[in-house]
């Protein structure tokens, strides 16, 4: 192959993923966040702890894993920013924090009281 088609091959591979990156495309036709926000950070943490608490199948092991100490840590983390962020969240915001605490401390209780787990 020529370098001239090497380069033009090569400069079109880079224009694609620039356009791409722009677009916020990521694989398949999803879409990436085009804005991050606080209720975006707090879903994340949300799932990451849901996975720790084998509720969810770990993307990179597509197995259920329970993790109690990373779970507590999660759900530690989401209180910590409640309560640094106390009177400066929206309405909503707010009612997101409250709803995904409590959540989170029942499903914790329920995964920390069965017989046989590992507790904290």
């Amino acid at each position: 192959m020529s370098d001239d088609i090497k380069k033009h091959i090569d400069e079109s591979w880079k224009e694609s993923v620039q356009k791409e990156k722009e677009a916020g495309v990521v694989k398949d036709g999803a879409r990436a966040p085009v804005e991050v926000s606080f209720g975006l950070f707090i879903t994340g943490l949300m799932m990451e702890a849901v996975m720790s608490l084998g509720d969810l199948e770990n993307p990179v092991t597509h197995k259920k894993e329970l993790n109690l100490e990373h779970a507590k840590i999660l759900i530690d983390t989401l209180e910590m920013l409640k309560e640094k962020t106390k009177n400066n969240l929206s309405k909503d915001e707010d009612e997101a924090m409250g709803s995904i605490l409590y959540d989170l401390r029942m499903r914790f209780v329920a995964k920390a009281g069965k017989p046989g787990d590992t507790k904290p």
